[in-house]
């Protein structure tokens, strides 16, 4: 995990869920799903939503996990493992 990649995932997730407040604090390993009450179901399709946008990946239906959103760490690796999907070079 880059640390460019983190900052745009945390970026992302900050700006999309609106808690910005709480930026500072996140770290790799902090919990997600179930510890940030914004990401309830609408968040999450809206953070996937983002992330697609804004790092131009694509995300299935059947990819969703609660194992992909259950840190900030997790979910980095799961963009990482989209992009280099999604680059064969």
């Amino acid at each position: 995990m880059t640390d460019a990649l983190f900052e745009d995932v945390k970026a992302v997730l900050v700006t999309t869920l609106g808690i910005q407040d709480r930026a500072a604090g996140l770290t790799a390993s902090s919990p997600l799903f179930g510890a940030v009450p914004e990401l309830d179901s609408l968040g999450v399709l809206e953070l996937v939503t983002s992330l697609e946008a804004r790092l131009g990946i694509t995300v299935d239906d059947e990819e969703f996990s609660g194992e992909i959103f259950e840190t900030l760490g997790s979910l980095v690796r799961f963009v990482e493992l989209k992009l280099a999907a999604a680059d064969p070079t």
